[in-house]
C-alpha cells in the first residue's frame, strides 16, 4: 500500500534558474555563430572605404557644425 505522503520533491528554484541561464547561453551561442557565419547585413558595415568617399562629407549650407 502506497501513501500519498511520499511526494516527489520539486526542483530547487536555483536549479531552475541555472537551467534557464544555460538555455539562454546556448541560444546566445547559436545565434552568435549564425550571425558570424552570415556576415554583415550591409556592405558598409565592414568599415572598408569606398572609392567615391572623398574625405569630408560637405552637406552644403550646414556651416558651423564643427566637422
Amino acid at each position: 500500500m502506497t501513501t500519498y505522503t511520499q511526494r516527489r520533491s520539486a526542483p530547487a528554484p536555483y536549479a531552475l534558474f541555472g537551467g534557464f541561464l544555460l538555455l539562454l547561453a546556448a541560444l546566445f551561442a547559436v545565434s552568435y555563430g549564425a550571425g558570424y557565419l552570415a556576415g554583415p547585413v550591409a556592405p558598409d558595415m565592414r568599415g572598408v572605404p569606398h572609392p567615391d568617399d572623398e574625405g569630408s562629407h560637405d552637406m552644403g549650407g550646414m556651416s558651423g557644425m564643427g566637422h
